[in-house]
């Protein structure tokens, strides 16, 4: 297994960003739970599309344990998640960005722990990492963007959207906006003692509070954003290695 350093990043991209980075060629990397694949984005920095090449891989089927475990052996530290989400909330419009800070799990068909054997409990009660949000929403600054903090994620399995009941019940229930890959992920990343943010773009009002919704719209919506998606993380990236310099 590579040696850890404070300054090894690892960028998850979800649907529609990974295309706007510039990165090396797709590299296998194989771990006890299948092969992941990553893309170098430079020393010590990689790109992981989360679907796989080609983006062919649904939210339900990705293989998470992988994912995580391939980014644990090449030494990396701190990961940066994307997303696209349903805005539950006015708190975020469409096209707008958002920092993680609490998640609520409605996923049942994962493989959602590396600890199927024994005991051995993670505290997630702050699942977000407070250092890494805050570089992401100084990065968000530098570069013009605003992020509403502290957001209250729901993950569902998908791969359908979710129903206007749903919906409804979620937002009773404190959830701010809603989405299909930020579980088990999150808790994988912890439990492996990674600091792990998520900054995710509204590309939607969730179902029952716009007529409906559509992957394509989904996709366009955030290829939209991926510029600045981009500018947002590698401005990140820049600064997590500064201070893992000091």
């Amino acid at each position: 297994m590579t040696r850890r350093n404070s300054r090894a990043v690892a960028v998850i991209a979800g649907t529609g960003v990974a295309e706007h980075f510039r990165a090396g060629k797709s590299e296998e990397i194989r771990t006890e739970f299948g092969s992941a694949f990553v893309r170098r984005l430079g020393r010590g920095s990689f790109l992981m599309p989360r679907h796989g090449p080609g983006h062919g891989v649904p939210p339900h089927m990705v293989n998470y344990r992988a994912n995580i475990s391939a980014l644990r052996s090449l030494g990396i530290t701190s990961v940066i998640a994307t997303g696209a989400v349903g805005s539950m909330s006015p708190r975020l419009g469409v096209g707008e960005f958002g920092l993680l800070g609490q998640f609520i799990d409605f996923t049942r068909r994962r493989e959602g722990t590396f600890f199927d054997e024994g005991l051995a409990h993670t505290d997630v009660t702050e699942p977000y990492d407070r250092g890494l949000n805050r570089l992401l929403r100084s990065a968000a600054k530098e570069a013009g963007v605003k992020v509403r903090e502290g957001l209250v994620y729901v993950c569902t399995d998908g791969p359908r959207f979710e129903t206007a009941a749903e919906v409804r019940m979620f937002r009773r229930m404190g959830g701010e906006v809603v989405g299909m890959t930020g579980v088990p992920e999150v808790v994988l990343a912890n439990e492996l003692g990674m600091k792990y943010s998520s900054v995710v773009v509204a590309t939607n009002w969730a179902a029952g509070i716009q007529g409906g919704v559509s992957h394509e719209g989904v996709t366009r919506a955030m290829k939209k954003a991926g510029p600045v998606m981009r500018e947002v993380v590698e401005i990140t990236i820049k600064r997590v290695k500064e201070a893992g310099r000091g």
